[in-house]
């Protein structure tokens, strides 16, 4: 039914707007979610499929990508909806409202989505209280949980990370997982802080912010690359993360690679390039370093080629948006069931 209600009717709602409707609508029917699951109007992973990484269990392989919920709004709702793990943000320290309207695009001809968003969200401090709320509730601490990293587009470079270092600081007690993302294409230059000279700062002051706020366990820390960079980059991004024992990579955020407009595109048309990216850093970090594989998974065939090509845990967006609140549980059962 959603597919249908889709595209006749929310389709043609501004692609923000509808946005930010779905969130909220997610975000109060945790409880309607978690009813059709007793039911079995929503399917549910078979347990035989968790996956053990990063020091922890994931109940299923298909999270949610950073970028809907990105002030941890919805995150019960979805959790409930059927995701294996669910990562907010992108946070800054600061809140601030992004870049001017229109910013964000339906590209139906490709089902993709091309947004320029700026990294509009509410801020660190605005983050934490609610995620302290979270996880003072039964559903809440059981949720896999990851917090993606920003800077604010008025800090310099020089300032960058002292930028993630803050928001670390403030959020890690109520995160399973960190990801420092350095590959939005629509933060003024950000993707130029994907250079190991660059990045190797921001991740270390990320790494001791974290080790600061939590010390009864250690905190994972992921960072974010883009689709576009060169083969040679992501071999230098891949070699600086074992240096630095970082725990993970995800790849990838969307590519400014095309001719629609401007902002950065996500969907389908990134599948490609995500199973090459993958399957590169599989080989160069060797067996036991967590890959999120994410960027064009519509389905459970691309889900199982990007495992297949060495992801670890997968994340999906956009083909939600596409298919609706009930086809991540339909998709994470098929996964676990065969695997």
């Amino acid at each position: 039914m959603y597919v249908p209600f889709y595209r006749h009717v929310l389709s043609h709602v501004d692609a923000e707007r509808a946005h930010r409707l779905g969130v909220t609508a997610i975000g109060r029917g945790a409880w309607a979610f978690r009813a059709m699951r007793r039911v079995g109007l929503v399917a549910t992973p078979h347990r035989a499929g968790a996956v053990k990484t990063l020091g922890l269990t994931f109940p299923a392989p298909v999270g949610l990508a950073a970028g809907m919920d990105k002030d941890a709004e919805a995150v019960a709702g979805l959790a409930a909806a059927g995701f294996g793990f669910v990562e907010v943000g992108t946070v800054t320290p600061k809140g601030q409202p992004g870049n001017e309207k229109p910013r964000s695009w339906r590209e139906k001809d490709v089902a993709g989505l091309r947004n320029r968003m700026g990294f509009n969200n509410a801020g660190a401090d605005a983050m934490a209280e609610r995620l302290a709320a979270l996880r003072s509730t039964r559903a809440g601490k059981r949720i896999v949980l990851g917090v993606n990293l920003g800077k604010n587009k008025v800090t310099p470079p020089e300032g960058a990370a002292d930028d993630y270092a803050y928001s670390a600081r403030l959020l890690a007690r109520y995160a399973d997982y960190l990801v420092v993302n350095v590959s939005s294409p629509n933060t003024p230059g950000l993707r130029d802080l994907q250079s190991v000279e660059t990045l190797r700062p921001i991740l270390e002051a990320t790494r001791a912010a974290a080790d600061e706020a939590v010390t009864d366990r250690r905190v994972p820390l992921l960072v974010k690359i883009a689709p576009d960079l060169a083969d040679d980059d992501v071999d230098a991004v891949a070699d600086l993360a074992l240096e630095l024992g970082l725990d993970g990579i995800v790849a990838s955020n969307t590519t400014v690679a095309h001719d629609r407009g401007p902002g950065g595109l996500s969907g389908p048309v990134l599948l490609p390039r995500a199973l090459e990216i993958v399957s590169r850093l599989r080989g160069r970090v060797g067996p036991d370093l967590c890959i999120i594989g994410v960027g064009g998974i519509s389905s459970e065939a691309d889900a199982r080629a990007v495992l297949a090509a060495g992801a670890t845990l997968l994340q999906v967006y956009t083909a939600f948006v596409y298919q609706g609140p009930w086809w991540v549980a339909r998709l994470n059962a098929a996964l676990t069931a065969h695997r």
